[in-house]
């Protein structure tokens, strides 16, 4: 490995489609030297967990060059996306070199954060041709009330690597591990044991001059270059109460004198109300040693020490010091390392989405006015239409408008621009009936956000924040503010667990029906499909499953195949414009494919027969049943009677039969965990508009981000297409952001005209 030199992929190479970014690869010394010489645009690197003995032409521009530890350390993380997440930050990943055995650390596992002692570092695997990095990992022995909440004996793949009790040690990357106090602030004093450095909330006695004073640790840092507490104070050197000192480190003892009993008297009474008109759930921002950070209060109170009203901060970043404890003692709960505890007075309104209202245009400066106009106006009514054919290019297109991204919203953002733009297939969710306690979201949902977008064609990403917070709160899930998910999850979040909205699926399979919100298409390994349309990814799926359709469902929301959400199962799917599912359904009157008369047999050995179309279940009346089972080929068969309704085959009339179908509306795309939509808003072929909530970003930590709503008419031309026209299509070459929409479809959300209106 020495003789090695190790990269990792930070840019993923447009010409390339077998790896992502995040990926390590290396290439020898002696060879990288050589080419070095030729001042190269490209590197043959051999990619760490390829298949093959190939290596890749990746361009320079596209990789940074890593050590060997650091490296080692990455390839402990099972994801190109994570790789590349704790390389960019960095700090985590500098802070796991300096770890050694014997560290106290804390390692999350569980959702929690376990106190331990580091016993092992290393590789858990050896070295292979295809995985020349195995990746270090951390042996980490439980220490305290933490012990047993492990799930190891120092034991992987029957090696041992350390030991200690049942239950009682964990292996992990070091994304997941924390020093106690950093290894360079770690008190040069040897009669400081680890078990003995200072944490946030400990109560200290610190020494300015002769004198000591007792307050409370917010936390431990680096102030030029040398060790610093920041201290709550009780009183400061003029006597006053609630200031706040940075005092270094050996000038610091943990405890008092004399010394509290321990017990904690904490204030659990919420504030309702503070004089600067922040509290609970108000976003804020505050500043902090790294600069200003942002975060949601999800708690106030009083804190023992501190006379102050202090608030318990869920910050964006990862620059808390806990998941909502304080001294072992919740408060709220959130992820690891996302929460703070500071005063109240320091916090302020979350100047971002301040930003964002001045820099929307003219018309929209203070969108809040409208709304509460719209909402409380007994002359106005208590819902917006959606946006017509021709109202979208004077409502919605242009830059800022849509719905605003705030921090991993977009799987929402795009999810709610899909359903209510321009479609009303399901506006029944939000006039339905629905308990107290799920009411203030239905009508965040309504008024802040339907009403809004349809009616100005921008929507606040606070609004989206608010309504992540509120599904929060009621428990269903205790990372929607802070974490990126799936559509299908917060679908199913909002129109059953809260909204409780009838099942929009009636799948029938075995006599039996089964009811959903979303159908997931599944296929065998034997299927013959090259580039599909969404019709025979349906059609295909059922035929797998054994399922029919019990009813025409008002609204069908299909997830496309795919190996989880990075790998897709097709370099294109072709969209349909129009499901027609008469064939689907388990009751009613059908045509026989090849006549056109009532059809009473169905065949699903012939589904798959090369000789019939390639869509369409193979149903057949009884005389052209048995012409085509009389072939050799298809004797064996064995076709299967319909299920007709009675008296439907003793007319003697001509049967008319019409054709169930549902209209496609929308298309919800993901490139790189980052989901946009696409909308089919008119009957013409070039009416579709492509929205992203994140398109643009005004400023860094401190910006908002810029939705934007474009025409996309290319995707027509797409369309248009044969079948091998489209296949030869080079993904790259396509014009616009059609590739998006024939490469990246995620769900396809499709609608049936008459059936929405009784929902």
């Amino acid at each position: 490995m020495a003789s090695d030199l190790y990269f990792i992929v930070t840019r993923k190479p447009e010409h390339q489609g077998l790896f992502n970014a995040g990926r390590i690869c290396s290439i020898s010394q002696h060879k990288h030297t050589s080419l070095m010489r030729r001042s190269p645009t490209k590197l043959p690197l051999f990619l760490a967990g390829s298949r093959t003995h190939l290596d890749y032409e990746i361009e320079l521009s596209c990789i940074e060059q890593l050590s060997a530890e650091k490296a080692e350390l990455l390839q402990g993380l099972s994801e190109d996306a994570d790789r590349l997440k704790w390389f960019r930050e960095g700090d985590a990943l500098q802070a796991a070199l300096g770890l050694t055995v014997g560290t106290a650390v804390t390692v999350e596992e569980g959702g929690e954060r376990l106190r331990g002692v580091i016993r092992y570092i290393g590789r858990l695997t050896g070295a292979s041709y295809s995985s020349p990095i195995p990746g270090t990992f951390f042996g980490i022995e439980l220490q305290g009330e933490d012990q047993g909440k492990g799930n190891t004996v120092g034991i992987h793949q029957y090696i041992t690597y350390f030991s200690c009790k049942k239950d009682c040690g964990i292996f992990a990357p070091f994304s997941r591990v924390r020093p106690v106090v950093p290894s360079s602030l770690s008190p040069s004093n040897p009669e400081l044991s680890q078990t003995d450095e200072l944490a946030p909330g400990d109560r200290v006695t610190y020494f300015i001059g002769d004198e000591y004073r007792h307050g409370m640790v917010l936390h431990v840092q680096e102030k030029d270059g040398e060790p610093s507490v920041r201290i709550s104070t009780d009183t400061d050197e003029n006597g006053k109460r609630g200031g706040e000192v940075d005092v270094p480190l050996l000038e610091v003892a943990k405890g008092e004198v004399p010394a509290e009993p321990e017990s904690m008297d904490v204030d659990m009474t919420p504030v309702e109300k503070y004089s600067g008109g922040l509290s609970v759930s108000s976003m804020v921002e505050v500043d902090l040693a790294k600069g200003t950070s942002y975060g949601i209060v999800r708690w106030t109170g009083t804190l023992p020490g501190c006379p102050e009203t202090m608030a318990g901060l869920e910050l964006d970043d990862d620059y808390g010091v806990s998941d909502g404890t304080f001294k072992s003692l919740r408060l709220f709960q959130c992820p690891p390392k996302k929460a703070l505890f500071v005063k109240l007075r320091t916090c302020r309104p979350d100047s971002r989405f301040q930003s964002a209202s001045a820099h929307c245009s003219k018309t929209m400066l203070k969108p809040d006015d409208a709304e509460r106009d719209a909402e409380h106006s007994a002359g106005t009514p208590g819902t917006v239409p959606p946006i017509s054919t021709e109202q979208v290019s004077q409502i919605l297109l242009g830059r800022m408008k849509g719905i605003q991204g705030n921090y991993n919203s977009c799987y929402m953002d795009a999810t709610l621009f899909s359903l209510f733009s321009c479609s009303s297939a399901l506006d029944a969710m939000l006039f339905k009936s629905t308990e107290p306690q799920d009411a203030p979201i239905q009508r965040t949902l309504l008024h802040n956000i339907v009403n809004p977008l349809r009616n100005k064609g921008f929507v606040e990403g606070r609004h989206i924040m608010k309504l992540r917070q509120q599904i929060q709160e009621h428990g269903y899930c205790q990372s929607f503010t802070t974490d990126e998910k799936d559509p299908e999850e917060f679908l199913t979040v909002i129109m059953h667990h809260i909204l409780a909205l009838d099942p929009l699926l009636q799948l029938s399979a075995a006599g039996k029906v089964q009811e959903s919100y979303c159908y997931q298409i599944f296929l065998d390994q034997n299927h013959s499909l090259v580039l599909p349309t969404v019709q025979q990814l349906l059609e295909h799926s059922f035929h797998t499953a054994g399922l029919k359709l019990a009813e025409v469902p008002p609204c069908l929301i299909l997830q496309m195949p795919r190996f989880g959400k990075k790998f897709k199962m097709f370099d294109k799917i072709v969209p349909s414009l129009e499901l027609d599912i008469t064939d689907l359904l388990s009751e009613g009157p059908q045509q026989c494919m090849l006549c056109g008369d009532l059809a009473q047999t169905e065949c699903t050995d012939c589904f798959k027969d090369p000789i019939f179309s390639q869509t369409g279940f193979k149903i057949f009346c009884r005389t052209c049943s048995s012409q085509v089972h009389s072939h050799p080929q298809r004797r064996s068969h064995q076709p299967v009677p319909l299920d007709i309704p009675k008296g439907y085959l003793s007319r003697s009339t001509p049967h008319c039969l019409i054709r169930d179908k549902l209209e496609l509306f929308a298309v919800l795309c993901i490139e790189t965990s980052h989901y946009v939509s696409f909308i089919k808003y008119g009957p013409d072929s070039k009416d579709w508009i492509f929205f992203d909530s994140m398109a643009d970003r005004e400023g860094e930590r401190d910006g908002f981000n810029i939705p934007e709503v474009k025409a996309c008419p290319e995707v027509g031309m797409y369309l248009e297409m044969s079948p091998a026209e489209l296949a030869n299509q080079v993904p790259r070459d396509m014009k616009g952001v059609a590739k998006r929409l024939f490469c990246d479809a995620y769900m396809y959300l499709y609608q049936s005209t008459s059936m929405s209106l009784y929902r």
